[in-house]
């Protein structure tokens, strides 16, 4: 047996995680990609990853979202050439997950660009579906939340596609690093009266969860709204302006209770989802993501059992699970790896 890497190869980050021959997490890492810059983004972070993995003799088991920046024109474009780039970085040993066709070499990738589209949620659900059924995977990410209910029937019933699942409650475009506060909807409730939100890039739910402590700062990767610095004068600031305020006008106290405002709304999203899955049963939670921590907020809210996510991953330390659990389609692609 071999050293395995798990890669997810999103649109804002690159993730990679290191699992030895008896499927024990090595290493995680996670870098800021903006894909939508350029492939030259992919090739320097993968390239900085790859070095410091220092095994050339591991197989690479890759998923992506990242063909859907606006850098390409397509889908079917999109996987060609992020794949091109992972053949050309890392060599002979790659195999891509194509969801429900299994694992493709580089040289049949143009002919499975569906099926390895924005597979890794797909990845995830395999993984955990050996080990649990009736259940409900939430994976609150950085742009993006995937609720996924584990089960034959009802995995089939999201759908396989972005827009399917978009559809169906499983595709939620909110996370806790890069969503812009406007997109959490029209208002917010401020100093006891209705503010209507400056529809403008001026802060993100990353301001939100710095603010109120709950971002680390391995998480915290994306820039900024004004591209400012991130301490939490900076973060203020930012958070003063989407309700027409200068930072100065009011205490933090108060900039604080604006950031629960904030956050309560995203959470009010995300659990009319949950309750639309749920369906009245008290179906148990699997959190991962950088954004576990809100899920097992709403899990708590709704009176819904949390499982813990500990028991299906294999890691060497606390930290290095922490990690894991936070990139975990990674972690999952490289389990499922043959």
């Amino acid at each position: 047996m071999q050293y395995k890497v798990g890669w997810d190869i999103g649109g804002a980050h690159l993730k990679a995680v290191l699992l030895d021959a008896h499927g024990v997490v090595q290493s995680v890492y996670q870098l800021a990609c903006p894909l939508w810059k350029g492939l030259h983004e992919l090739e320097q972070a993968m390239t900085e990853i790859w070095q410091s993995i220092k095994q050339p003799d591991a197989l690479s088991a890759v998923t992506m979202t990242g063909e859907l920046v606006d850098l390409f024109p397509n889908r079917q474009v999109g996987v060609c050439e992020i794949a091109k780039v992972v053949n050309r970085l890392l060599g002979k040993h790659v195999v891509f997950y194509a969801g429900d066709n299994g694992w493709v070499r580089f040289d049949a990738v143009a002919s499975h660009t569906q099926a390895i589209a924005s597979m890794n949620w797909l990845a995830s659900a395999q993984y955990l579906s050996q080990f649990a059924d009736n259940t409900l995977l939430i994976d609150i990410g950085s742009t993006t939340t995937d609720m996924i209910p584990l089960g034959k029937s009802q995995l089939s019933a999201i759908g396989r596609t972005d827009a399917h699942r978009m559809a169906n409650h499983a595709l939620i475009y909110t996370g806790v690093v890069r969503t812009p506060l406007m997109a959490l909807g029209p208002t917010i409730n401020f100093k006891a009266q209705t503010y209507y939100v400056a529809a403008e890039y001026f802060a993100t739910t990353a301001d939100v969860y710095r603010v109120l402590s709950q971002l680390s700062a391995e998480a915290d990767l994306a820039d900024t709204g004004d591209g400012k610095g991130k301490t939490l004068s900076e973060t203020a600031t930012r958070l003063a302006r989407m309700v027409g305020h200068d930072v100065e006008d009011y205490p933090l106290s108060d900039w604080v209770e604006l950031a629960k405002a904030f956050k309560q709304q995203q959470k009010n999203i995300l659990m009319q989802s949950v309750k639309y899955h749920v369906n009245q049963d008290v179906m148990p939670i699997i959190a991962v993501g950088v954004g576990a921590f809100l899920c097992q907020e709403i899990a708590e809210d709704l009176g819904l059992p949390v499982i813990n996510i500990a028991d299906y991953v294999q890691v060497k330390d606390s930290h290095t699970q922490w990690q894991a659990v936070n990139c975990f389609p990674a972690y999952a692609v490289a389990r499922l790896a043959q």
